[in-house]
Parts: structure tokens; sequence; C-alpha cells
């Protein structure tokens, strides 16, 4: 069993940046993936990205390249979640969740264990 708990939400105005942080009862990751997540009022969840903890390699949906990074603190069993320029549109709850040997790292379900989520909200 593995517990996350995310912290860092926020107001924000646009342009402006939040740090999330997801933080692992369990320290052994070796075949986990870390992913975050984020759902607005009204719409699905989708993917924003992911870290392979072996590695460290990262991916992210398109909409957040080039303005959100992902990291992790292997002391820690933390992932973070850097969000650069806000837009409003980037309003939403955000989770992480993590998973064991994961293929897809853009899909939900491959996921096993999720954060309570921790609300985003970027002002225009």
């Amino acid at each position: 069993q593995v517990q996350l708990v995310e912290s860092g939400g926020g107001l924000v105005q646009a342009g402006g940046s939040l740090r999330l942080s997801c933080a692992a009862s369990r320290r052994t990751f070796t075949r986990y993936a870390m992913g975050w997540f984020r759902q607005a009022p009204g719409k699905e969840r989708e993917f924003v990205g992911a870290i392979r903890w072996s590695g460290g390699n990262t991916y992210y949906a398109e909409s957040v390249k080039g303005r959100f990074t992902i990291s992790r603190d292997s002391a820690k069993s933390t992932v973070y979640l850097q969000m650069n320029s806000l837009k409003p549109d980037d309003t939403a709850v955000y989770y992480c969740a993590a998973g064991d040997a994961i293929a897809v790292l853009s899909v939900a379900n491959s996921y096993v264990y999720w954060g309570q989520g921790t609300q985003v909200t970027v002002s225009s």
C-alpha cells in the first residue's frame, strides 16, 4: 500500500508559478512511475505529466510542455510539479498518482495509488 499526499496548491495570477509536492509513504519505487493529472469542473481527468522513478525520465502533455517540470527527490520519496507561466486554463484539481511497471503513462487507469488532490486556481 502506498499513500500519496499532495501539497502546494493555491491561488495565483496568470503568469505566476506554483510548485506542487507529492510525498509518498513508501521509499522503494524502483519500477514505479509517478504521474500528475488534473481535473477541471465538468471536464475529464487529463494527463499532465509523469516521471519514471528509475532513471528519472519525464513526459509531458503538449499543453504544459515547456511550462511545467516534474522532478523527484529520492531521499524524501517526493515528486514535484513546478508550474510556471500559469494560465487560467490550468485551473483544476491536481492529483498525483503512482503505479508499478506502467507501460502507458498518460492513462489514468494505469495508476493504482492516488492522492487526495490539491486545488490550483489561476486568475486572469
